[in-house]
């Protein structure tokens, strides 16, 4: 398989514009329809008030209706749509609607609180956001005075409030055909923010050619078909969502379960069973959280469609894909990527042994290798090939990867001296660290920084820390991920107060609620009281001291953690 495989092979095997180029809502949608499958069912919407199917032709009317919009409202291709909506069709009508238009789609969070979704509609100069009149009048009526650039905000529902229009009124209005426009393959598609551990959230650009890449990876590790009902867990306002919620499993054809509601065990048993899932990518969080559940409430259900698991978003635990054998009757597939590589990149892929624990291999067409670690932890840049590379087996280095994967990030947004920094010669620095055993295998063992990784989300500490410090008793503030048996990590904050001002029980309350009102669910869950909190020799707070006082470590020797700071 990896012999035969290539990139071109893989690019030949889209449906493709009659001009040659390439668009990722063309080949989500058109081409099906095109091709005779209109009435197919693209997505199947589960909510508290029932199942809605919506089938590929349907889905056509709606992204078309949506691009006209767009066209109405006289934002130009390659300009930024942003969501902040939960896992409902509009999402799904914005997002494909945005990319058949050749505009730019960028999703957030439905949880952040205002900061975080001010912070990066700003950054990324957002033309249009669609959002629930709900979530417009608590997360965005607060700031949208300090974004003159956002020009249009369109919100769910016939009854907009103030400073809105009605996405539904609006989109009733638009013509149900809509041609595609010639679209380079280079050209901007999608726009997804991580979080840094010393500045501000990056937007990393992905370009239409990035489809390419979702498609084969979707077969290769997901064991995807056209013929599958495929269900993606992951919310849709990270890049899990986006990738493998949206554009892979419609790129092929598949049926997308939609579910609107949260975590609850039983229910997500029934979802499996009452839709016939074949193929589900779900997060290690949720899949510890149901092993906490006695094996006779699987075997309640008739998961008897279900083919393949699959796992991403932090390290899968040995147990978990142990469990999965045992109670799910399949074992779980783990695998890796990151918000910058844009798809997997390495991988457990059917047919090939799992070895649990282990991250996987390199998928075909990607080159991957452990760079010798320099004396501040990360990958050690040569003039000649950029990077040295790790060639004892288990030896730990930092995961590079060559250039010329089709889902390969374009840019940060803005800051194309951070791009730069980010590969040597021809290699992406990850930040990861991994070893290599003598078969090829990747064991994640953690991050070169302190990003923390909790139940899934990536979370910058120094944006936590910055909205902490507005309080006016707070002096400094160091968040760490503290370990956890369920979400992998979870965010603490360690606060220094200023001269005066007690340290009470009552003070960290307070400031608990201060944070989850600006941050939502990437606010800190414990905040401790410490007045020496650790500096470099510049002030900056020492995280990695932390997080060693913490666990009880000696200071400054974290080699032994695996907290799942996997991006």
């Amino acid at each position: 398989m990896r012999e035969q495989f290539s990139w071109a092979a893989e690019r030949r095997a889209l449906a493709g514009l009659p001009d040659g180029g390439v668009n990722i809502g063309y080949e989500s949608v058109d081409r099906h329809v095109l091709a005779g499958a209109g009435d197919r069912t693209a997505l199947r919407c589960v909510s508290r008030d029932g199942v809605v199917d919506v089938s590929y032709g349907q889905l056509l009317t709606r992204t078309s209706r949506f691009a006209n919009l767009l066209t109405h409202l006289g934002v130009s291709r390659g300009e930024r749509v942003f969501s902040l909506l939960g896992r409902v069709p509009e999402l799904y009508v914005t997002a494909l609607g945005t990319l058949r238009h050749a505009g730019a789609y960028s999703p957030l969070f439905a949880a952040f609180g205002p900061e975080p979704v001010r912070e990066r509609l700003a950054r990324g100069d957002a033309a249009v956001l669609v959002t629930t009149p709900e979530l417009y009048e608590c997360r965005v009526a607060p700031i949208r005075d300090q974004l003159p650039m956002l020009r249009h905000v369109l919100v769910t529902g016939e009854d907009p409030p103030p400073g809105a229009l009605s996405l539904d009124v609006e989109l009733s209005y638009m013509s149900d055909a809509f041609e595609v426009p010639p679209t380079d393959p280079q050209e901007i598609a999608l726009l997804h923010f991580s979080s840094g551990t010393t500045g501000r959230p990056k937007g990393a650009v992905h370009v239409h050619e990035a489809v390419v890449a979702h498609r084969a990876t979707a077969q290769l590790a997901l064991d995807l078909r056209a013929d599958d009902v495929f269900w993606c867990t992951a919310d849709p306002g990270w890049v899990t969502g986006t990738s493998y919620g949206i554009v892979a499993p419609l790129a092929l054809g598949a049926t997308v379960l939609v579910d609107a509601e949260e975590f609850d065990a039983r229910r997500w048993y029934a979802r499996l069973a009452e839709h016939r899932v074949s193929v589900w990518y779900t997060a290690p969080t949720a899949l510890r959280m149901l092993m906490r559940h006695p094996a006779s409430l699987p075997a309640s259900f008739d998961l008897s469609a279900l083919r393949h698991i699959a796992s991403v978003g932090e390290p899968l635990n040995p147990e978990v894909v142990t469990w999965g054998a045992q109670v799910l009757g399949h074992p779980v597939y783990d695998n890796w990527w990151q918000t910058e590589t844009g798809a997997i990149m390495i991988g457990n892929m059917p047919g090939v042994e799992i070895r649990p624990g282990s991250m996987g291999l390199p998928m075909p067409g990607v080159e991957a290798g452990l760079a010798v670690q320099g004396e501040d932890g990360r990958a050690r840049v040569t003039p000649v090939s950029g990077v040295e590379l790790v060639t004892r087996p288990d030896t730990v280095g930092e995961i590079v990867l060559r250039r010329g994967w089709p889902s390969m990030f374009r840019g940060y947004l803005h800051e194309p001296e951070r791009y730069a920094h980010s590969f040597a010669g021809d290699w992406y620095l990850t930040g990861d660290l991994a070893r290599r055993d003598a078969d090829g295998y990747f064991w994640f063992v953690g991050r070169a920084d302190d990003v923390i990784k909790s139940a899934g989300h990536l979370i910058g500490p120094f944006e936590v820390e910055s909205v902490l410090m507005v309080h006016p008793a707070v002096a400094e503030a160091g968040v760490i991920g503290r370990p956890d048996p369920v979400a992998g990590e979870i965010v603490k904050a360690f606060v220094s107060i200023r001269p005066g001002v007690e340290a009470t029980d009552e003070l960290r309350l307070e400031l608990l609620g201060f944070a989850r009102r600006r941050l939502g669910a990437v606010a800190p869950r414990e905040i401790a009281f410490d007045d020496s909190l650790p500096h470099t020799r510049s002030g900056k707070v020492m995280r990695r001291l932390l997080k060693a006082r913490e666990l009880g470590l000696p200071e400054g020797d974290l080699s032994t953690l695996e907290t799942g700071e996997r991006r």
